[in-house]
């Protein structure tokens, strides 16, 4: 009984190829069936001449021959047909990208930096494409269930990823390999930044950094802290806080920025490592009270508020960058058309300030930019947490 159910999902998969192609190749193939008609009606013209010479009635095998020489010119044409049109560019091949709706792929919880980005940019790049645009937010293991569905998604431009910097960190935090960020993906833009920045809630008798460590290292083990998850770059930068100034506080996992966000403002955590994108307006509404931020230098709307490094603790810098990727094999016309989209929006100047205020710097770096970043951290971050010690199961 497997048997015949694997068997019968193995035929539905080819059905389901060969529409693909078909839809996506209907002139080719209108073409290649022209192609075969001609040569077996040129066949059936070539027994119907041999017939005929064996009755020796020679006027008919003339009329025959002459017919089937017409076939073949006519053949002669359809294949040239054929070549012309697998010569022509894919965007004139294939049907008009996108011909149906296309979905973003958050793999974090709704209500954190990660999603506001990608529901920032989703309505106007509807707009552009003139088809809908949907989020989906697929969260868990630190982005690993989203980015690793995208990663085996069809790659056709109908499915896409924005992730934050756990891209770059998932592979070497986590035991067991979800994706390759090198082979498993084509890269389309880098959003923008942020840094990460470390909070408290209103309520909380932490008033200062320095409150914070005096308070962590009087009581070892009896403070926790949340992050939006293992392999996203705050939790990252939260370990390595720990590891630089000797401390140790417990981590309270969520699935995404959304519930950590929502467990600080209720203050059931100590202390929150947050990209600045996920906190922002909590910020600015004083519900949340920041301690400190991890860029090389201080956020322009929080300029009351310390780096690490100002603090004296030092080679902790770290960033959260947001970023599309397609699936491996996405053709590049596609590619283009979605970085040409991206970064005309991007360049609208309500967008830009929209993504600042939620805690975003726009970078709109096309796919080399992309490209360099994560060969660059890839390994950066693979050594931060090798030095560390730090692996999830």
């Amino acid at each position: 009984m497997e048997n015949i159910l694997i068997q019968n999902e193995q035929q539905r998969f080819v059905r389901e190829a060969m529409k693909r192609f078909v839809e996506a190749n209907i002139g080719v193939c209108v073409v290649i069936a022209l192609t075969l008609t001609i040569n077996q009606i040129m066949q059936r013209a070539l027994d119907a001449e041999q017939q005929a010479r064996v009755l020796l009635k020679p006027t008919i095998p003339n009329i025959l021959s002459a017919f089937r020489c017409h076939l073949r010119g006519l053949s002669t044409i359809a294949v040239l047909a054929v070549l012309a049109m697998l010569a022509l560019p894919l965007g004139h091949a294939r049907a008009e990208y996108p011909e149906r709706q296309v979905t973003i792929v958050v793999p974090f919880a709704a209500g954190g930096g990660t999603d506001i980005a990608a529901r920032i940019i989703s309505a106007p790049l509807a707009e552009a494409l003139g088809k809908s645009v949907i989020v989906e937010n697929r969260a868990g293991a630190g982005g690993n269930i989203g980015i690793a569905a995208v990663a085996r998604a069809a790659p056709d431009g109908y499915t896409l990823l924005l992730s934050s910097s756990a891209f770059v960190v998932n592979t070497s935090l986590y035991a067991k390999k979800a994706y390759d960020p090198f082979k498993d993906f084509s890269y389309v833009l880098v959003i923008g930044a942020a840094p990460n920045i470390f909070v408290v809630p209103k309520s909380s008798d932490i008033k200062t950094f320095a409150d914070l460590i005096a308070k962590a290292k009087a009581n070892p083990g009896k403070l926790n802290w949340t992050s939006p998850g293992g392999g996203t770059t705050p939790y990252l930068a939260g370990e390595l806080l720990k590891l630089r100034i000797g401390i140790d506080m417990v981590h309270i996992p969520f699935p995404g920025a959304g519930p950590a966000t929502q467990s600080a403002l209720a203050g059931q955590v100590d202390m929150y490592t947050a990209n600045l994108g996920s906190v922002a307006q909590y910020i600015e509404s004083g519900e949340l009270r920041p301690l400190a931020q991890t860029g090389s230098e201080r956020w322009p709307e929080l300029k009351q508020v310390p780096t690490l490094a100002e603090l004296g603790v030092y080679d902790a810098e770290t960033d959260t960058f947001q970023a599309i990727y397609a699936p491996a094999g996405t053709p590049q016309p596609i590619i283009d058309r979605l970085v040409k989209e991206v970064k005309a929006i991007l360049s609208r100047p309500a967008i830009r300030e929209h993504l600042l205020n939620t805690g975003l710097g726009v970078i709109a770096g096309g796919p080399e930019i992309l490209r360099a970043r994560v060969v660059r951290e890839v390994p950066m971050y693979k050594e931060i947490i090798d030095k560390a010690g730090l692996k999830i199961e």
